[in-house]
Order: structure tokens, then C-alpha cells, then sequence
């Protein structure tokens, strides 16, 4: 169930290329979370923002080539360490393929920062989304399975945390 804020500076891609390149991080996102890209009900609830910046500027100056930031958001325990940087490595990719030649292929001008939110904070209609309903309903209703798969995770998390420096 991610959440994407996608940051491309206007003309920075053909719009075909740039329209692919939306579905394509979408999906990334979706696998990297364990769920089917190809799922209606996933795809319902992956949401993507695309943002213009009106201007880049590098070290107080205006960019001389597109720069790209992406912001993937999703709850508490959705990216392990793995999973984390796929979605880096996989997006940074995907910008770069799409800009298919216009620009130098260089990875250093485009950042990803994928965001976890903690458990409780998730918020969508009007109330706090626990991440056992998120995933039961993204796995057809099987809240005692969503629940043991939400408690798995959400430790899995806080342990990686702390070991963290």
C-alpha cells in the first residue's frame, strides 16, 4: 500500500516515457512490499503524487540536468533492509531508463528516500490504519493471518532498528 511522491522537474521526460516510468516505480513499490503488482484491489490503494518542482537549484545555482527525488511511503514494516534497497536501486534504475539517453546516465542526480510510517500513524478515512487491517485487506480477509503476518513485521522492523549505529 504505498504512497509515492514523485519530484520531476518539468520537460525532464518524454510524457509517455515519464507516464511508464509512474506505473513502472508503482510497481516496484507493490513488489517490494510482497504484494502482486498485477492485483486490482493493490492497485487501488497505491497512490502516486506527482510533484513540478518550479525550480532545482545545486549548490545555490539552477541544475544543469534534471535532478529527481522519490518518496515512497508505506507502514511500519512493510521494507526490510533488503527490500529497501531494491526499491532504491530498482527506482534509481527506472529514472535513468527512462530518461533513455537525453541526459548522462548518472545515478548521483536522483535521490530516494522510501519512508516507513510508524504503526498507528498510518491514517485513511478518517482513522489510524493498523498495519493487521491493511494487510488483511490486501490478502483477501484473513485477519487472524493478517494479524500474525503485522506483529511478524512490525518486530522485524524495531529489531533492525535497533541495531542500527
Amino acid at each position: 500500500m504505498p504512497m509515492l511522491d514523485v519530484y520531476i522537474p518539468d520537460g525532464a521526460l518524454q510524457p509517455d516515457a515519464e507516464a511508464a516510468l509512474l506505473n513502472r516505480i508503482t510497481e516496484i513499490l507493490i513488489r517490494n512490499e510482497g504484494f502482486d503488482p498485477a492485483d486490482p484491489v493493490t492497485r487501488s490503494v497505491s497512490w502516486l503524487w506527482l510533484h513540478r518542482p518550479a525550480a532545482v537549484h545545486v549548490g545555490g545555482e539552477p541544475a544543469d540536468v534534471p535532478r529527481y527525488k522519490v518518496v515512497p511511503s508505506v507502514p511500519e514494516g512493510q521494507l526490510g533492509e533488503r527490500q529497501r534497497a531494491n526499491v532504491i536501486a530498482e527506482v534509481t534504475e527506472a529514472i535513468l531508463d527512462a530518461e533513455d539517453g537525453a541526459w548522462p546516465r548518472d545515478p548521483g542526480r536522483i535521490w530516494v528516500f522510501p519512508t516507513e510510517i510508524p504503526e498507528g500513524r498510518w491514517g485513511g478515512m478518517g482513522r489510524s490504519r493498523p498495519l493487521a487491517t491493511i494487510l488483511a485487506r490486501l490478502s483477501g480477509g484473513d485477519t487472524e493471518r493478517a494479524r500474525r503476518l503485522a506483529r511478524e513485521r512490525i518486530a522485524a522492523s524495531r529489531a533492525e532498528r535497533a541495531r542500527l549505529p
